[in-house]
């Protein structure tokens, strides 16, 4: 048993954020059908590292559990099938830019009118209204937008993209699939569907912490910090004698404290000197050289252990090889490996962990259009004829 079985999706999107909620809602089980062009399909199958089947190692790991159907929306044979699938479906996803859904009259009142109880999932760049509406956008420019990228680099050197990763996508998603799961809550007592809207640059606003209100209340701008972090120190990452690098997490005076014991000088954190978290803020560069000198003398395992040893956050700045033979990593499966269409693949496994009902990968992304004739056969009742003639005329 899987917590959403029964329910089905229709994923319309293309690239990550609105296909990634679409994907965690299959891990737990729900009925993926993943709507793609027939010609070229989803962008995301081009989208990273090529590989021997014809799509990216993205498209493979992030397509997991999606049944592959290709409909020419272009085409009203195509819109008209679409259609019929969204009577059969629970929630319906797509990011395309705003209007172009109802230009095909495949808009949310359209959806409503004929399946009112199908939710829909509707993720822009910057929402279906306000002056940007119509802009097109990406996780970069949803980073630069919401105030992250121009929090992340050295203080005195050019704003960056934060681990060169599609994060706001991602982030999107996950709260695509909050919205999908209150609006199926909603459902139960309603018995309607309803909209859910994202933003693109939603979320990563919303994840900055204190950084609207204390703009608000004191006219601060945060700026370039590097690794440190705002409110508190030490709280960083530093080197250490062989040339590795550990973060260090002291959020409080008690953690400060520790972390004073495991450098053997305690009255580190005496009232008089760096125990108040003020006193350290003050003291901010001289509180990080203390640190930096400390750990610069020992080995990346030597001072993981005294922080260990003295109850201190710490850990070290993994590189991918690193967390391939981590052991805590091997003994949570965070990586699983599945069997692929280029062979045995190693992909981030499923989370969260549930006791009673836990998600699953059973298959990694699909090639192109493999569905299209099960889903059509199954759940639209075409004829093996029928559905021949929709392919020689390109609508499939």
């Amino acid at each position: 048993m899987h917590a959403l079985d029964g329910i089905r999706v229709l994923d319309l999107g293309t690239y990550i954020a609105g296909p990634f909620c679409a994907t965690v809602l299959g891990e737990f089980g729900a009925e993926i059908i993943k709507i793609e062009r027939p010609d070229s399909g989803d962008h995301l199958r081009r989208f990273g590292t090529e590989t021997a089947c014809g799509d990216t190692l993205v498209w493979l790991s992030e397509a997991r559990n999606k049944r592959s159907v290709t409909l020419n929306l272009a085409d009203p044979r195509g819109r008209e099938l679409l259609l019929e699938l969204i009577d059969e479906a629970d929630v319906v996803i797509e990011n395309f830019r705003p209007g172009v859904l109802e230009r095909w009259s495949l808009g949310y009142d359209e959806i409503r009118k004929r399946n009112a109880r199908a939710i829909m999932l509707r993720v822009s760049a910057y929402g279906p209204t306000g002056p940007l509406a119509e802009q097109p956008g990406f996780a970069r420019v949803a980073h630069a937008f919401a105030g992250l990228s121009l929090l992340a680099g050295e203080p005195h050197g050019p704003p960056v993209t934060p681990g060169s990763t599609s994060l706001g996508d991602y982030l999107t998603g996950l709260y695509g699939v909050i919205g999908v799961l209150l609006a199926l809550r909603a459902r139960e007592t309603t018995g309607r569907g309803q909209c859910v809207d994202m933003a693109l640059y939603e979320p990563i606003f919303r994840v900055l912490d204190e950084i609207a209100p204390a703009y608000q209340q004191f006219g601060f701008v945060r700026e370039r910090m590097g690794a440190d972090t705002v409110n508190v120190v030490p709280h960083s990452h530093y080197r250490t004698a062989d040339d590795r690098w550990i973060a260090i997490a002291c959020s409080n005076d008690d953690m400060f404290a520790r972390l004073a014991r495991a450098m053997g000088d305690p009255a580190l954190a005496d009232p008089g000197r760096f125990g108040p978290k003020a006193a350290r803020l003050a003291a901010r560069d001289e509180v990080n050289t203390l640190v930096t000198d400390w750990v610069g003398r020992l080995s990346r395992d030597e001072v993981l252990a005294r922080c260990q040893d003295c109850g201190v956050p710490a850990g070290p700045l993994n590189s991918i090889a690193d967390i391939f033979t981590d052991p805590q990593f091997a003994h949570r499966a965070t990586i699983t490996e599945i069997d692929s269409r280029i062979g045995p693949l190693a992909v981030p496994n499923v989370i969260p962990a549930l006791s009673d009902t836990p998600g699953e990968i059973r298959w990694l992304g699909p090639a192109l259009g493999a569905d299209t004739e099960t889903v059509l056969a199954e759940l639209l009742h075409r004829t093996g004829d029928e559905i021949a003639g929709l392919r020689a005329a390109g609508v499939i």
